[in-house]
């Protein structure tokens, strides 16, 4: 599908959209529109041209068969924390806000469940499921929207316990590009019939349908949660400690990999005591004190083993909060501190045991380049996010050199060419150089589910 095929909005098609959901769920507002037009990413903003909020299923239904009739892109919209590109409606068309999609549908505390709109902020959830001791695991960072973490197989800090999105969700409810409303997956933790059409649809970024409602796994909060940061002399040292906790048989919820330079912004800033040296934040969760005390001195062990500067835990409540509140902020910190500059963020994953030589792969590239670059990221699981600040384009072309090398070097490691960004618009270019002769499986999948092209059309493949 290419951008002449597509067909304009005109007055007729407006007033066909306000007849399916109602005058007041139909904008074309400039403010609005500028408003969804760019993510956080580095890629340009681009205009829908007109922006829809429904409130329920059969809204968004509607808006699907009108768009498929006439042959009008569409693109889903969460909140806009995504850093591809992947909501920028690069092809304009309608955009689909889910802000006022953002009901619980309903707690299944027994079963350990939740039904959910697709809107509602993964903070805002958990801050209602806390009230029954229950909470909805993988962590962005930002309050990213169900529907766009599952869009977009969101992980976070939590995943090397709790696993990505894809792993705490059950069954959905997707808009086909036709409008026909399905349901995918099941209530049942155990499912074994027909084809796994749940997981096609996590991950595939609004490409192949919209999803309109999500069955997540809950898990109960853990009773005692301790903090863990560990500093080191050099950032290889740190980062052969995270294999070395990885093959203890430690369960860490969370491990991340914080530089000297993010953790010296954070001490200035946040007020978090931490020393200009590469760093690791660790979070351990446990039922009982001799299991949390017990994890807590093996890795205490393995740590001092490695050579760790400093080593500090603590279960301290606030303390912990603060710890990982900063960690959540960093990249808005990193931002204050650099006015004037704009960011591109990429990410790789490999796995655990290529980690310290895509690590070792960046310091050197940073050694041997004039760009600056930071590294931060979710190192239990293998995943990097290596932050370029640029102040313009010449800047930029340098960094997009990096990415580059960056993102073959994690394949030659067996690795993959994002971990959790998603592919969006940046990423695309690299996807036959990661999937080969399956990337044509996928646009098999999507000519079949999306015959007209109009699902989220610019993300994922390069025409």
């Amino acid at each position: 599908m290419i951008m002449s095929a597509y067909q304009p909005v005109t007055p007729e098609i407006i007033a066909l959209l306000q007849s399916a959901v109602g005058a007041d769920a139909v904008t074309t507002a400039p403010a609005e529109l500028q408003l969804h037009a760019k993510d956080q990413s580095h890629h340009a903003a681009h205009l829908a041209d007109v922006l829809i909020y429904p409130t329920r299923a059969e809204q968004v239904s509607s808006v699907l068969k009108i768009a498929h009739q006439h042959c009008i892109p569409v693109t889903a919209w969460g909140v806009g924390t995504g850093l591809e590109g992947s909501a920028i409606p690069v092809f304009g068309g309608i955009s689909i806000s889910f802000e006022k999609m953002n009901q619980i549908v309903k707690i299944y505390a027994d079963d350990f469940q939740v039904t959910v709109q697709p809107g509602i902020g993964h903070k805002d959830l958990n801050a209602i499921l806390a009230r029954q001791g229950l909470f909805f695991a993988p962590d962005p960072g930002a309050n990213a929207t169900v529907g766009g973490m599952l869009a977009n197989n969101a992980s976070g800090i939590r995943t090397v316990k709790y696993g990505a999105s894809k792993d705490n969700v059950l069954k959905m409810q997707v808009a086909l590009a036709d409008g026909t409303l399905i349901d995918v997956g099941s209530r049942s933790v155990k499912q074994s019939s027909g084809y796994d059409l749940l997981h096609l649809f996590v991950g595939s970024e609004g490409t192949l349908g919209i999803i309109t409602e999500a069955t997540l796994k809950l898990v109960p909060v853990p009773s005692l949660m301790s903090a863990v940061v560990a500093a080191f002399e050099t950032v290889e040292a740190a980062v052969e400690t995270v294999v070395a906790v990885r093959g203890s048989g430690l369960d860490p919820a969370a491990l991340e990999l914080i530089d000297a330079a993010h953790c010296h912004m954070l001490r200035e800033t946040e007020g978090v005591d931490l020393s200009d040296h590469p760093t690791l934040f660790m979070e351990f969760h446990a039922a009982h004190e001799t299991t949390l005390q017990a994890g807590l001195e093996a890795v205490q062990a393995i740590c001092q083993e490695m050579g760790a500067l400093s080593f500090r835990a603590t279960t301290d409540t606030t303390e912990r909060k603060k710890l990982w509140h900063a960690r959540h902020h960093s990249y808005e910190i990193m931002v204050r501190s650099h006015p004037n500059y704009h960011f591109f963020i990429m990410d790789v994953a490999v796995p655990i045991s290529a980690y310290p030589a895509l690590i070792g792969y960046v310091e050197q590239l940073k050694r041997e380049s004039s760009v600056i670059a930071y590294m931060i990221g979710h190192a239990g699981d293998g995943n990097i996010h290596v932050e370029f600040p640029f102040a313009d384009e010449a800047e930029y072309e340098r960094c997009m050199v990096l990415n580059g090398l960056i993102i073959e070097k994690a394949l030659e490691l067996g690795g993959t060419i994002t971990g959790e960004h998603g592919v969006g618009m940046g990423k695309a270019v690299y996807m036959a150089k990661e999937h080969g002769p399956a990337l044509e499986v996928m646009r098999a999948i999507k000519q079949t589910l999306d015959p007209k092209g109009i699902l989220n059309p610019g993300k994922l493949f390069i025409d």
